[in-house]
């Protein structure tokens, strides 16, 4: 069969595709464990942001796929709809198959006639997917494919859920990227892929979708795969990879070793980005951090959360952010797993949300002023009531929830209230202080990246200080008119089709 996959061209406010275009490894892996006689490719619209229905027409059109897949998240799912209309309206007889985050916990979204999509795919998608596809080839008895919904009439069948993977063997294959069919992905320069070394978390933050999606669980490849994946990611161009595990940090030695892997094998002559918890740094930072520098590691995401006991209480981030000595916490880990990045030339980005229920102006301004003074790059983000988790329950039993467009729950635009402050409050906060942590990040880039740094730096003050204008840095008008005009230009930028 002819299958076209894509993913959707919604990107998020602090990976701006001027110098961040990642690309999406779920597509590839799908690619990869279909039966090798299909014709597949994979298409991440987030290359092609300015011109996505020139490019859907003509992929339509040349390839002429039977089955057309789209992976979704949530503040992705008006898009999605958009392109399934349109890939309806090119070619009529396609199968649509929709997957991801969205998909997966919020299933009646795309159950409704009007959305299009014939199968939702649940979970993990390598096995069902390749199921699916199997079936559309034969018998098209789709009712023992577990993971799988999918539409009889006007209803939507659910059946049930599919096992989670324990990535043992070659029970899910490695990522075919000679699939994909659009060039220009992008880390600041450099070329960038992904690469996943394990699946899976253990702990249960009350925002997070990945424990509603699959459990609370951890199951890890053989390094010898992670690093024949690197060399093929490699191959393919990548001078910057980034590790998409869900925790890595959870097996604290088996990030040592990978480290080592990476030196022995000579593969650290690549620049690492990876997601890691502040209690594993902190507590393994003496030889950890080290061993991460000399593998190549330069960005390192922490999910910090919050500074404040409280707030991590409500997120229950606290144990994951949590100091240990002989099994005993004895404090926050944040400030010693900063310590131990930098002082090994890492640089920090820091993942916070500000705007919980019981936050105030006050406690706000003290987690961006903890951003100021420790984050190198500001990840800082908004609770958002995604599709079954904890906090979603919590914030519509409060009421706190507005009543916003479902393309607005991208993290950095604030649809909850607290019992304080309205989001637009909550939001302009955030707006007027990470700004200037960015630019801050970018001087300091200068000495590993000044080619890309000189060459975009106009493009990249532009988009960080979008809707700004003299007035508002000689402080003439209010800042508040330019970030009315700044959250304009935003919802601008959402719309793709």
């Amino acid at each position: 069969m002819r299958i076209l996959l894509l993913s959707m061209p919604d990107s998020f406010e602090h990976m701006p595709t001027i110098g961040i275009r990642m690309p999406n490894g779920a597509l590839t892996s799908l690619a990869a464990n279909l039966d090798p006689h299909h014709e597949v490719a994979v298409a991440d619209l987030i290359l092609a942001q300015t011109n996505v229905r020139q490019v859907i027409t003509r992929l339509v059109q040349d390839m002429r796929p039977e089955v057309v897949g789209l992976s979704v998240m949530t503040f992705q799912r008006k898009t999605a709809l958009k392109i399934i209309d349109l890939v309806r309206s090119l070619s009529p007889a396609a199968i649509i198959v929709v997957g991801g985050y969205d998909p997966s916990l919020a299933t009646d979204a795309y159950a409704c006639p009007g959305s299009g999509a014939d199968f939702v795919v649940r979970g993990e998608g390598e096995i069902t997917f390749r199921e699916l596809i199997r079936e559309l080839e034969g018998s098209r008895l789709f009712s023992s494919i577990r993971g799988l919904s999918y539409k009889t009439g006007t209803e939507m069948t659910r059946n049930p859920d599919r096992p989670i993977s324990t990535l043992s063997g070659d029970q899910i294959h490695p990522p075919n990227r000679d699939a994909r069919v659009l060039a220009g992905y992008e880390f600041l320069g450099n070329i960038v892929d992904v690469v996943e070394t394990s699946r899976g978390c253990t702990y249960d933050c009350s925002f997070c979708s990945i424990i509603e999606m699959r459990g609370r669980n951890f199951f890890t490849y053989s390094l010898e795969r992670v690093l024949d994946d690197i060399r093929d990611a490699y191959l393919h161009g990548a001078r910057s990879i980034f590790f998409v595990d869900d925790n890595i940090g959870l097996n604290a030695q088996r990030f040592e070793a990978l480290c080592c892997a990476i030196i022995e094998a000579k593969l650290n002559h690549l620049e690492y980005i990876v997601q890691a918890m502040t209690s594993t740094i902190a507590n393994h930072g003496d030889s950890l951090a080290p061993l991460m520098a000399k593998a190549g590691f330069k960005y390192v995401f922490f999910g910090i959360e919050n500074i404040l006991d409280d707030d991590l209480n409500f997120l229950k981030a606290t144990s994951k952010n949590a100091r240990r000595h002989k099994g005993k916490r004895i404090g926050n880990a944040t400030l010693q797993a900063i310590h131990h990045i930098r002082r090994n030339n890492m640089y920090v980005v820091g993942g916070m949300i500000v705007g919980t229920p019981d936050d105030t102006r006050e406690s706000i301004q003290k987690n961006l002023e903890f951003a100021k003074q420790y984050v190198d790059f500001p990840y800082i983000q908004h609770p958002t009531p995604y599709p079954q988790t904890p906090m979603t329950k919590d914030f519509e039993s409060q009421g706190l929830i507005s009543d916003r467009p479902i393309e607005e729950y991208d993290g950095t635009t604030a649809v909850i209230r607290t019992k304080y402050l309205e989001p637009e409050e909550i939001e302009f906060l955030r707006w007027q202080t990470e700004r200037w942590i960015k630019v801050r990040h970018a001087i300091s880039a200068m000495k590993d990246r000044p080619g890309f740094i000189l060459r975009n730096a106009r493009r990249m003050f532009g988009h960080t200080f979008r809707g700004s204008s003299w007035s508002t840095f000689l402080g003439i008008e209010n800042p508040r008119k330019a970030f009315d005009r700044y959250r304009a230009i935003r919802k601008q930028e959402r719309e793709y089709l």
